[in-house]
């Protein structure tokens, strides 16, 4: 089986390879124009949304893994150990804050806080800081501040909300899995190279296993909301979009299927401000950068599927609850 699945992988790559120097060569002698015009045009979008996904989401990649990589070379269990507090309750403060000081995208959180609950993280510390740090950073705060500048409080709100929500969830987790382990037993590859102890070497090396390890899910996370962006029928949405009990949820799911960066999702909602309330608005900003396709995919990668399903279904109970009780406080 081995064999033939690496016959078929070595025939595959061949034509491929063959295609690419045919096109390179021979493109200008194809009439494409034939060829084009019985391809459908949702066709063309879903290449042109997948393309747009991969290109925004891998610079984020990159900056995960090598954070990624340089945490297992330089940083320690006892560093770890001495930075947090002791307290299971109080830990989840500062971990909802980190992103105050490290900005990361939801596209390069995952693996960062994979290698750091490896390093002894507590797991519910690590929930939160993934949840909040792609939310609660001050790149995002101008973002959502540039696109509701008719209506600025969203962006405070925006926070507030994630704040708590980001904690709500690391407590539940931690309940749910206070002695489980959560992440997948894989094993690691120990790279022997001329430059034993080399530490920039080490670095690289796990950089680059992240990479591949991460990329596969991102490419299959971002097709498919690149197809459910094409084929989904928004008119339905637009249909509910003015109800206070089903607009939050409906917006909820829109923001998984969107798979937006956290950077510039912001845009996204205001574009929808004259159909949805603001508290619909508020559980997408919330819940998108906490949980998409792509990076349920990615943490499908590293953590047990248990994990992860009860993950998904927490954060969406919270998101929604914090919302709808912050709509009925503040009248939002």
């Amino acid at each position: 089986m081995t064999n033939l699945s690496k016959r078929l992988k070595d025939s595959v790559s061949f034509l491929l390879f063959c295609s690419f120097v045919f096109l390179f060569l021979f493109a200008e002698m194809v009439n494409t124009n034939t060829i084009f015009d019985h391809i459908p045009s949702s066709f063309f979008n879903v290449n042109t949304i997948f393309l747009s996904i991969i290109l925004e989401a891998i610079p984020f990649i990159l900056l995960g893994v090598f954070v990624s990589a340089l945490i297992q070379t330089f940083v320690s269990e006892n560093m770890i150990h001495r930075l947090l507090p002791r307290n299971v309750y109080l830990a989840v403060i500062p971990a909802a804050l980190l992103g105050l000081i490290f900005p990361i995208c939801e596209c390069a959180i995952i693996p960062v806080v994979r290698r750091l609950i490896k390093k002894g993280l507590p797991a519910h510390v690590g929930v939160v800081f993934m949840l909040s740090a792609p939310i609660i950073n001050p790149v995002v705060y101008a973002s959502t501040y540039f696109a509701f500048q008719s209506t600025p409080y969203m962006a405070n709100a925006r926070m507030v909300v994630s704040f708590i929500s980001a904690m709500v969830i690391g407590l539940v987790m931690y309940q749910l899995f206070k002695w489980d382990t959560i992440l997948k037993e894989r094993k690691e590859r120990h790279h022997h190279h001329h430059t034993r102890g080399n530490k920039l070497a080490d670095t690289l090396y796990h950089a680059s296993d992240e990479l591949f390890d991460t990329g596969k899910y991102l490419f299959i996370g971002a097709f498919c909301a690149s197809l459910f962006q094409t084929f989904l029928d928004r008119n339905l949405l637009l249909s509910i979009g003015t109800s206070s009990t089903l607009a939050p949820g409906v917006m909820m799911g829109f923001a998984y299927i969107l798979s937006v960066c956290s950077n510039a999702d912001a845009f996204v909602a205001a574009s929808f401000g004259s159909t949805f309330s603001k508290g619909a608005l508020l559980a997408f900003l919330v819940f998108g950068p906490m949980i998409d396709i792509k990076n349920t995919l990615m943490l499908f990668a590293y953590f047990r599927k248990r994990f992860v399903c009860l993950l998904a279904i927490v954060t969406f109970i919270c998101v929604y609850l914090t919302v709808y009780l912050f709509h009925l406080i503040f009248h939002f």
